[in-house]
Formats: structure tokens, sequence, C-alpha cells
């Protein structure tokens, strides 16, 4: 690696025509990852890049009044002193605010370069240049506040809030939900079922605990396969059966962990109640996420949950 101060007065130029190439391209991915879900963001990051597309123009028309037409290879990466950057833009999920975050990031480094390069810089016009391309970098660090500035102008934010929302509810709270109205409500029978044929809390424990272990684990594998979001835009498979299965895990062991208390009427006593809270937990993520109406959720999860209830009881005393 070189360092800065090494550096001639064309591989300056070299390099900074290297990072308007780099950055714009950088640009030009994210545009394309968000446009389906976010335009108006996609919009605005293609208009920074049509401005870093300007300045390398300056850059190559000075660097060939200077130096001629071959351009010698040299990168971010070859010189010392540069961050290493994480290459965001191949994530598989990639989220404005991490956009507009990176997109901030590539500004200041760029900006701070070219101001350093311009107070090392003996040539006059290409100090200029520099200085010139420092001080409209240094406008352009401040992107995500423009950007949120001119997307919420527009009404581009809220549509894009929506969008968020929306995808959250599809890639998350759906297969978390149904998760935990399973683990809830599915592991009731079985986990009462034994506690009341056994009046033993450490056997009804252990039912209880594969009872929540295999229904997270056929739930997850279930939401997993079920499609792979391409069409449906629910995400990742592997994501959505991970969230699902966890929740079913833990709806389940709610009620179970009780039972970990050697007294068994206690040990019951709260497991019912932890029920209860479950219950109106379900009811309260339908409303707040699925717009249910709360009372209408809240019948019926907890009619549903109550039959499931005393089925096992029932089995449990035959």
């Amino acid at each position: 690696m070189k360092s800065f101060k090494d550096l001639t007065a064309r591989e300056v130029l070299a390099l900074a025509i290297s990072l308007e190439e780099t950055d714009g391209r950088i640009y030009a991915e994210f545009a394309e990852r968000l446009r389906e879900n976010y335009p108006a963001t996609a919009d605005a990051i293609l208009r920074m890049r049509e401005e870093e597309a300007g300045h390398l123009h300056r850059l190559l028309e000075l660097y060939k009044s200077k130096f001629g037409e071959y351009i010698p290879l040299i990168r971010r990466e070859d010189v010392k002193g540069f961050v290493k950057r994480k290459p965001l833009w191949l994530s598989k999920a990639l989220t404005v605010n991490q956009v507009r975050r990176e997109m901030e990031i590539m500004e200041l480094e760029t900006t701070h370069y070219y101001e350093k390069a311009a107070a090392n810089c003996k040539d006059a016009s290409i100090r200029q240049l520099l200085n010139e391309l420092a001080k409209e970098e240094q406008e352009h660090s401040e992107l995500a506040e423009q950007l949120d500035r001119a997307l919420e102008q527009s009404g581009a934010k809220a549509e894009e809030e929506k969008t968020r929302h929306r995808l959250f509810v599809l890639q998350v709270v759906q297969p978390g939900l149904a998760g935990l109205m399973d683990g809830s409500v599915s592991t009731l029978a079985p986990i009462f079922a034994a506690a009341f044929a056994t009046h033993n809390s450490h056997d009804a424990f252990l039912v209880g605990l594969a009872a929540s272990v295999g229904a997270g684990i056929s739930m997850g594998f279930t939401e997993a396969v079920s499609d792979d979001g391409e069409l449906t835009g629910r995400g990742k498979p592997l994501i959505r059966g991970i969230v699902c299965g966890l929740m079913t895990a833990v709806g389940g062991l709610g009620h179970t962990l009780p039972y970990m208390i050697s007294d068994f009427r206690v040990a019951t006593g709260l497991a019912v109640g932890i029920v209860l809270v479950e219950l109106v937990v379900i009811a309260w993520i339908r409303k707040r996420f699925m717009d249910t109406p709360f009372l209408s959720a809240a019948f019926q999860v907890i009619v549903g949950g109550l039959l499931v209830f005393l089925a096992g009881i029932l089995i449990g005393n035959a």
C-alpha cells in the first residue's frame, strides 16, 4: 500500500477518478435495490449519482489536459488511511436507513480526501478543482437530512413508511403471530392433559417442553417451505421460518415454565394466568398490526384457547 503523502499529482487525480467511479456504481446499485419498494428514494439516489458523474467528468478533463489519456490503476484500498468498506450493497436485506447512512459516510470520506489532497497539492489548477469538489461533497454529506426533507415535502416519505410497515407485517409480524398463536393454543391440550392426568409438575413440564420445541421445529419448517417470498413479498424463507419457529416455541414455553415449580396447584394456577396474558397479547397484536378490532380478536382467540384448554383438562381427567 502507498502512503497518502507519497502520491504524485497524477496519482491524486487518478485516485479521485477511481473514487467517483466506484461511488457512482454503488449509488446505482443502491437505487436498483430500492426501486421496487422505495421509488422516491431510488430517484433521489440517482440524482446524486448524476452529480457524481459531473465530478468524474471534470476530473477526467483535467487529468487528460495534464497527463494524457492513460490513467494508472490506483484504488482506495491501495492507499493507507481509507476505512475498509463492508459491501453493504451485496446484503440480501437492505433498508432505506442503511443506505442513507452508508451514502453519508461515503460523502464524508470523499470530502476529507479532497480537502487533504488539495492542501498537499502544489499544482494550482488541480488544487482549485479539488477544493471545489470538496465544497460540493461537503454539501452532499448532509445527504440523509436532504433526502428526508425532500421526501417529506413531496409526500413520498409517508408512502415509504406505509411500504416499510407493510413489509414488516408480511415478513415478521405474520409468521411471528402465526407461531405465537399455534404455540400458545395448540400446546394447551397436551400440557394440561399431562398435568391433570399425573398431578405431577415435573411430568407436565417435560410434556410441555417437548410439545413446545416440537411445535416450534414443525412450524418453522412449514413456514420456511410454504413459499420463497418472490411473488408474495413475504421476505426470505429462512428468516420467516426462524421467526415463526421461535415464536411458536415461546408461545408454548410461556405456560410450560410454571411447572418448574414443584407445587402442582401453584404451578397450574400460574400457568392459567400466563395463558390468559398470552391470549390478550395475541389479540392486541392482531389489533395493532392486522387491523382486527380488539374485542373481535379477543373473542376469537380466547374462545379457541378456552376450548383447547378444556379439551386438555377433560382428557387429563379421563
